[in-house]
């Protein structure tokens, strides 16, 4: 075997494995949505609102320490970040496959969050790093197929699993693919130079920044179910606002910060995040409405709307894959995020006004599937190539770190916004009709609407920089030449 060969097979080695982290951080953030009857019957005597913590403690870790994951990656290395988080998500998911009750499983899944927000930033940089420099587009491409294919199939994988093995089943999965990429990380990888490594970043300051995530996800998730005037609702809102705000003012003057207050003074970087809290917004609900309604409307059992969530997966991981390589040829990110949101626009629209009381499959589902899937793969790979095309290349966990964060939160903010409409439509008999699905899905719309016009008119790339003019070579005179008379002709003008 050739030394080229074996270049480029530790270079598909390394694709799959950060790709992977990916894959199995965002897998969790909806694999466990379809487990909650089955785990209302194995837990009886907890209540609704309780049981709704399996799936909240992992949004609320998740979101609140992707930004400070981001700013360790730079400083202590992705390697270790990567395969420590790694380790810490899958003993999390064991601990999580073997709970003896509710709180336990809780507690574990706070943990299981942690180790995948700390997956994800160190994922994409060891693609962008360790991957080759001349295709960051397409490894972004890659990392983005991950992620949407996980977030799409996410409720698919639950389902099937629920309805063969039951709850458990849904965190033992984790464990065979969680031991192989550590050491696939350990193998692959050469840990990062001490030398190289900065300062850790400011102690408090990040402390206070997941807490202050924290905070706001939690009173986001759990408005609804605690109602929005209420003081623990108000104080996780407010303290949340005030702790983020502080950390702001104080890593503005802090000589090593806990949030990298440089990148938001990039416009293109500021528009990526506001882009990706929007979509977020309108992505997470509409990925859990999807399966509410098929279940409950067209009477689906939760395996068969596993599968049927299937092919609009597929399409989303393909178009992530083939958008990476296109995109340089159709005017780069800010391009794919507007093909990908503008794809998700015209499918709300036909889902706002289209739903069907009885089975439409392949009238309905199949069609929009594909579409939305289209939707979903092209702008997550649009708004993670504005991230790290908006930061330079030792920021690159930063700024997808905050990326993340923002389409977390937006997606906290989004399932809150989807309860609250899900709730109000809600029968005397606890049913819910065509109309409840089809005004949470006009909500999406409006939503992905807000994030279509900010791409449109603030994200924008500054063009490049045209090079020097190359310095012409000094040329030594040429000597004079003497002509017939004797007189000498004057040298050659440069």
């Amino acid at each position: 075997m050739t030394e080229a060969t074996k270049g480029a097979g530790r270079t598909r080695a390394i694709l799959l494995t950060a790709s992977g982290g990916a894959f199995l951080s965002m897998l969790d953030s909806t694999v466990a949505n379809l487990a909650i009857p089955d785990l209302q019957r194995a837990f009886p005597t907890v209540s609704v609102s309780s049981m709704s913590w399996v799936i909240s403690a992992y949004a609320v870790m998740f979101a609140a320490l992707l930004a400070p994951s981001g700013r360790l990656a730079d400083v202590l290395g992705r390697r270790a970040l990567f395969a420590g988080g790694v380790g810490l998500f899958t003993v999390a998911s064991l601990a999580c496959a073997v709970a003896p009750n509710l709180p336990f499983l809780i507690v574990a899944r706070l943990v299981q969050g942690a180790g995948a927000a700390a997956m994800i930033p160190a994922s994409l940089t060891i693609l962008l790093l360790d991957g080759p420099a001349d295709k960051r587009a397409q490894s972004i491409g890659l990392w983005s197929a991950a992620s949407a294919l996980a977030a799409a199939v996410g409720p698919t994988v639950g389902g099937v699993l629920v309805d063969l093995f039951g709850w458990r089943s849904v965190f033992y999965i984790n464990l065979p693919f969680g031991v192989l990429l550590v050491i696939a990380t350990l193998r692959l990888l050469a840990p990062q130079d001490k030398s190289s490594r900065g300062a850790l970043p400011d102690p408090l300051g990040t402390l206070l920044l997941a807490l202050g995530v924290g905070a706001l996800t939690m009173g986001v998730t759990e408005g609804g179910t605690w109602g929005w005037t209420d003081a623990k609702t108000l104080a996780c809102l407010v303290g949340g606002v005030l702790v983020l705000a502080f950390v702001v003012l104080r890593s503005r003057s802090h000589p090593v910060p806990a949030l990298e207050t440089a990148l938001w003074g990039n416009k293109t970087f500021v528009a990526t995040n506001a882009t990706s809290l929007f979509y977020g917004m309108a992505q997470y609900p509409w990925l859990l409405v999807g399966v509410l309604y098929i279940i409950d409307v067209w009477q689906y059992s939760p395996l068969q709307a596993g599968l049927a969530m299937t092919p609009g997966a597929i399409v989303a991981s393909i178009a992530a894959l083939r958008m990476g390589k296109v995109a340089p040829k159709i005017g780069g990110p800010r391009m794919v995020t507007l093909l990908g949101l503008g794809a998700f626009l015209a499918c709300g629209i036909w889902f706002s006004f289209g739903l069907t009381d009885s089975a439409a499959f392949l009238a309905l589902w199949l069609p929009g599937g594909f579409l939305v899937g289209f939707a979903m793969g092209s702008a997550t790979l649009g708004t993670s190539q504005s991230a790290a095309m908006s930061a330079p290349p030792t920021r690159f966990a930063s700024s997808s770190g905050l990326n993340t964060t923002a389409r977390q939160f937006g997606g906290a903010l989004g399932i809150a916004m989807c309860a609250v409409i899900l709730q109000s439509k809600t029968a005397a008999d606890g049913s819910l009709g065509v109309d409840a699905y089809s005004a949470v899905y006009l909500a999406c719309t409006v939503l992905v609407a807000i994030s279509f016009l900010i791409a449109l008119f603030w994200l924008r790339f500054p063009p490049p920089a045209a090079p020097a003019p190359a310095a012409t070579p000094a040329t030594p005179a040429a000597a004079p030449k003497a002509d017939s008379a004797g007189a000498k002709e004057p040298a050659a003008a440069e």
